[in-house]
């Protein structure tokens, strides 16, 4: 996860080093909350850079189920796969109201050095690699410790770092943790009370989610959260 985040860092970085020596034309457009960046099937030929907000993408099964795939916030960049299809295999959609940078994956391909076309290949590299992880973590875990594995990920990802804590500001409600597990809220609900009890997530005054990072590593290392449960 950590080389994942320092990929998409970097080819955040390279696409304003870009666009600020003027290499790289991009738009910025602004997304009202559950209002759709693109749809799945949808032509769409861009990458986008989150400036502000949270973007989150999803898909569905052939009897309608929702699958939430991931989440994007400020820094994050998505739609990178418009360079291998021309159509979307998923839809984007604002979780809040959003500021994104859109840029044509073909200027990036075709117009701008190898150090921005190197960034984006490394990126789309390591994005498979975690959808790699996360067919795995579905195959080998069952729910409670895949909601562990995508806690310490979102914490790594989204959270405020203090030693081995992390805490996450941006509001992920207990259904799109569900979509994104695999599993029934109601269950999520249940996991997330047992790490409560455990120590190893807290929510604060604020309603925060604070994850303990080196806690919950453990616990999918050695399944074991403390006596009794």
């Amino acid at each position: 996860m950590e080389s994942f985040c320092n990929a998409e860092r970097t080819l955040a970085e390279a696409l304003q080093e870009a666009a600020g020596r003027g290499a790289l034309r991009g738009t910025r457009i602004k997304v009202g909350r559950r209002e759709h960046v693109y749809n799945l099937g949808q032509p769409d030929a861009h990458v986008y850079l989150v400036e502000s907000g949270q973007i989150k993408t999803l898909t569905h099964t052939r009897d309608g189920k929702q699958c939430l795939l991931s989440i994007h916030g400020p820094g994050d960049v998505f739609g990178e796969s418009s360079a291998l299809a021309a159509n979307r295999t998923e839809t984007a959609q604002a979780m809040q109201v959003t500021v994104l940078i859109q840029v044509r994956v073909a200027q990036i391909v075709n117009d701008c050095g190898p150090p921005l076309r190197e960034a984006l290949i490394h990126h789309m590299a390591n994005r498979l690699l975690e959808q790699q992880q996360v067919i795995a973590n579905l195959v080998t875990m069952d729910s409670e410790h895949r909601l562990a594995a995508l806690l310490v990920n979102l914490g790594k990802k989204f959270g405020n770092r203090r030693a081995q804590t992390a805490l996450i500001r941006d509001r992920i409600t207990q259904e799109e943790l569900a979509e994104m597990v695999g599993t029934t809220r109601s269950r999520v609900g249940y996991f997330l009370k047992r790490f409560s009890v455990a120590g190893v997530v807290h929510r604060t005054e604020d309603a925060h989610l604070c994850i303990h990072i080196a806690e919950l590593t453990d616990y999918l290392e050695n399944s074991s959260l403390s006596a009794g449960l």
